[in-house]
């Protein structure tokens, strides 16, 4: 993978991130930009294309870590199989972990622990439709990577907003992250493969 391929895929994740960040947070608070002036619009704007440009680097720096722990967990394991079963066991404890321990940090009396296995099961849900993707387009061995990559290490780069549980930050943080995410998983293979 040559320099023009790294920032190709740094700039398009940029943009992918910050726009998508940016739709869903003018979505969230449209009434907030569209109130008032021009420069209101244009400078609320600027600040969400930013704020998720911002998120968007974290998905970055998230992705190049796994590729480095996925290299670090298969020298360690020395066995592709290994590696699978222990990133497996981990989603589910991540996936346990976003419905458990969110239920107890914030509850409400009376409210039950459905409300909060929503946004995890459809994490994993998204995270085993993304895997099959990436599989199909590469190799079956790329399916468990996938998933652990979707689940486990956006939930982790997703952590600040998840602890201060404000509907509206946990949306606009958790946007750029999965399609920034999304996009380097099912773009890099494309990025690397060898021509004819």
């Amino acid at each position: 993978m040559n320099s023009r391929k790294v920032v190709y895929l740094f700039f398009s994740t940029l943009l992918v991130g910050s726009i998508s960040g940016a739709i869903v947070g003018f979505v969230l608070d449209f009434h907030v930009y569209t109130e008032g002036s021009f420069l209101n619009l244009f400078f609320g704007l600027i600040w969400l294309l930013g704020i998720c440009a911002a998120f968007s680097l974290i998905s970055q720096m998230g992705f190049f870590a796994y590729l480095t722990l996925h290299r670090f967990g298969l020298a360690l394991f020395r066995s592709q199989k290994l590696w699978n079963y222990v990133q497996v066991i981990l989603v589910g404890f991540v996936v346990f972990d976003l419905i458990y321990f969110r239920y107890i940090a914030f509850a409400e009396p009376g409210e039950t622990i459905f409300h909060y296995m929503i946004m995890p099961i459809l994490l994993l849900i998204y995270g085993l439709l993304v895997a099959y993707l990436k599989a199909k387009d590469t190799n079956q061995g790329a399916f468990i990577p996938a998933l652990f990559f979707i689940v486990v290490v956006t939930s982790i780069e997703w952590v600040p907003a998840l602890t201060v549980n404000d509907p509206k930050w946990l949306w606009l943080y958790f946007t750029p992250l999965i399609t920034a995410n999304t996009w380097q998983l099912l773009t890099l293979h494309r990025l690397t493969k060898k021509e004819n």
